[in-house]
């Protein structure tokens, strides 16, 4: 972090905890805690369709097409209460409630639930559902389609399946060569919206080299959580000796926060939860950041923090980074299946309060707490 920077910090630091106030912590170990984490709002969204529909459907198998988000925990604790995840409709028996996790589907999906006279509630982020706007919107209007992604993930395989003629993926540069362009005036590129931005970028300046004339979406498709929780982990690293970030293998905004640590030059490791934690980790490790994919549950997060300072001791500051105070609304298909059990949708909300909680958390547990400031902007 640069000087100022620190400065700045410094200055707005405010700390709770008797040490903390004394000013003289003393302690082995520093564990920074980055802020944004965590559950981002599509996430939040997406699971708390499928706790509502357990709340208001407690007599009905709820089916969940594919995994709701990409996390180990979270697809457990749903299983232990009968949620049952299919990687085919053909799992679900007729007219019964599926699920669209947060990834999204493609039309010939929503088309099969049609069909099959399913329930469907859709719980696709709002974000993907712009990215698949965009692809319907470039595809009538006769663009071809640069698709920056991974060819097998689930939200890559939605966007795709909107416009299949009109889409090309791009998984490295290696693949331009490739590509079959018929017009280098109508070629557009889009983003997964899980990316790294450093490796989109890097397949973005390759793309403009070979297509100069190649357009840009109109705004970023890579969405803000993705983007902060990123951009959070290169101001914090390499401040610290190692990254924790709790998330699943298969979380593509995870591994990509990992990546983006040893490429700043601090080493990370990516944990599902506290069990895979290795002493061996800490043998020269006097700070720790800890974060969080936008898929991994807070008390995974706060199950660490405590392990880490009841192994080492120390002190726990939470470095804001941004601010976040996006919430999207319940899906309207949810609304619908309310309103047929006769619940009013108008109450029920989606609320997230991160940082209640964790000052919550800590101050139970007597640890040392403290927040410094180094926000300059918010995501709304």
């Amino acid at each position: 972090m640069p000087g100022d920077e620190r400065s700045r910090a410094e200055a707005v630091l405010t700390c709770t905890g008797p040490k903390c106030l004394s000013g003289d912590l003393g302690l082995p170990m520093k564990i920074i805690l980055a802020n944004p984490r965590g559950f981002c709002a599509g996430v939040n969204m997406a699971i708390d369709v499928v706790d509502q529909l357990l709340d208001i459907c407690p007599d009905e198998t709820i089916y969940v097409y594919h995994e709701i988000v990409h996390n180990r925990h979270v697809v457990a604790r749903f299983k232990d209460q009968g949620v049952i995840f299919v990687e085919s409709l053909h799992e679900v028996p007729n007219g019964a409630i599926v699920v669209f996790s947060a990834h999204g589907v493609s039309p010939a999906i929503r088309t099969e639930a049609l069909e099959r006279k399913l329930v469907a509630v859709d719980a696709t982020c709002p974000l993907v559902t712009k990215v698949h706007m965009q692809a319907i919107r470039y595809a009538k209007q006769g663009w071809q389609i640069l698709l920056i992604g991974h060819a097998d993930h689930q939200e890559v395989v939605g966007t795709m399946g909107e416009a299949p003629e009109a889409i090309q993926i791009v998984e490295t540069p290696d693949d331009i060569p490739d590509l079959e362009i018929l017009d280098p005036e109508k070629v557009v590129y889009l983003t997964q919206t899980t990316l790294s931005t450093d490796d989109a970028n890097v397949i973005i300046d390759a793309l403009r080299v070979a297509i100069p004339t190649i357009k840009s979406p109109p705004s970023d498709t890579i969405c803000y959580a993705t983007t902060n929780r990123q951009h959070a982990v290169r101001e914090i690293a390499p401040d610290c000796d190692l990254v924790l970030v709790v998330g699943s293998r298969n979380s593509s905004n995870s591994v990509r926060l990992t990546e983006i640590s040893k490429n700043v030059g601090t080493p990370a490791k990516l944990i599902d939860d506290v069990s895979e934690v290795e002493a061996a980790w800490f043998e020269d490790a006097e700070t720790v950041m800890v974060t969080a994919g936008a898929s991994a549950p807070d008390d995974l997060v706060n199950d660490l923090v405590i392990f880490l300072f009841e192994q080492h001791g120390g002190v726990v500051e939470q470095w804001d980074v941004d601010r976040e105070t996006i919430e999207f609304g319940l899906p309207a298909s949810l609304k619908n299946v309310m309103r047929e059990n006769g619940i009013d949708p108008s109450g029920r909300r989606i609320v997230l309060d991160r940082a209640g909680d964790l000052d919550a958390l800590l101050s139970r547990n007597g640890i040392d707490h403290r927040t410094v400031d180094l926000t300059i902007g918010r995501s709304e």
